[in-house]
């Protein structure tokens, strides 16, 4: 499959970076829009957090909002809104503002997760047993956005908006039944075997319903990647977000991205150290030929629709230019 042949996406998590403010972090996400749409880049995703220290992008819909004012062309979506967090008309009410506004250019992704810590989801109001109605919630969010609910959530959507589930696995026949779109990340897509991404995405074209959101399944594959002139320069770039994520899982708490240095950082634990390379690892990076051969291997595996590129850097110069880099290898074709 030709990398020229399936479009190419970004989810920004507003990552927060040492040395600069949490309103400079949220500038540089609307920045980093208009250039993806100069670049070619066919959606700009971002995600929903509440209270990470090392995260802005706590409210999708707001910023959704802003992405849109500032770009014509790219699709603009949440990568996601947490069910569990909002009422589904409340949800239904800002995508179909947002499509009404921006026609045609709005993308609604879904998710479960809850908030990281019992005191968030104390201040969201929401308990552990949330997740478990996010089939529900969803069925009900699908009702308002068609129209079909006792509730006429306005402005009215008829269905225009596209929804996509945030799926780590099981999610994905929650998706399936829906006739939704699906998103799958994480390590899992790059394992072999019965709970790879291949076999789960096989799954979920299998039990596929059509919908009149979705009359064929679609499936997207999310992955962190970068792209340099030398492969100690990619892996470089993802250094900071994996010591943060490593920080996350050891220490309960995602700090702000901290500048990398070619070596592993003197006082990580040793299970920091290996959270770093799980991270590393189900990452793609390298040289431009290196991680078109990577993607293109990855696609063909999964047969995916689309790439949703992810990562969070702390050298935005760096970051720049790897996602110049990335676009030029779905723009052109190879020799």
């Amino acid at each position: 499959m030709a990398l020229s042949d399936v479009p190419l996406s970004l989810l920004d998590r507003a990552n927060t970076r040492d040395g600069s403010t949490e309103a400079e972090d949220l500038a540089r996400v609307l920045e980093r829009a208009e250039r993806a749409e100069e670049l070619g880049y066919h959606r700009f995703w971002v995600a929903e957090h509440h209270a990470v220290p090392g995260i802005a992008g706590s409210a999708p819909a707001v910023l959704m909002a802003a992405l849109a004012a500032r770009t014509r062309r790219l699709r603009i979506g949440s990568g996601g809104i947490m069910l569990p967090n909002h009422q589904p008309l409340v949800v239904a009410e800002q995508a179909a503002t947002l499509e009404a506004l921006h026609p045609g250019r709005i993308d609604l992704g879904v998710g479960r997760s809850l908030g990281f810590t019992a005191a968030v989801r104390d201040a969201l109001r929401t308990g552990k047993e949330a997740a478990d109605r996010f089939g529900d919630d969803l069925a009900e969010l699908l009702a308002h956005l068609s129209g079909a609910a006792p509730v006429t959530a306005r402005p009215r959507n008829h269905a225009a908006t596209p929804v996509f589930v945030l799926a780590t696995g099981a999610g994905v026949e929650t998706a399936a039944r829906a006739g939704l779109a699906v998103v799958l990340g994480g390590p899992a897509i790059f394992r072999e075997g019965p709970g790879g991404g291949a076999a789960v995405l096989e799954r979920y074209r299998a039990q596929f319903r059509p919908s009149s959101w979705w009359p064929e399944p679609y499936a997207v594959v999310s992955a962190n990647v970068a792209v340099a002139r030398t492969r100690a320069a990619a892996r470089e770039l993802l250094l900071p977000e994996a010591r943060a994520l490593a920080a996350s899982r050891t220490r309960g708490e995602f700090p702000p991205l901290a500048p990398a240095r070619p070596a592993e950082p003197d006082g990580l634990t040793a299970r920091e150290r290996a959270l770093v390379q799980e991270t590393l690892t189900s990452s793609v990076h390298g040289t431009a030929p290196e991680v078109r051969d990577q993607l293109e291997r990855l696609l063909a595996r999964t047969g995916a629709d689309e790439l949703l590129v992810t990562g969070g850097a702390h050298d935005l110069d760096a970051q720049a230019d790897s996602d110049r880099r990335l676009a030029a290898l779905f723009t052109t074709r190879p020799a």
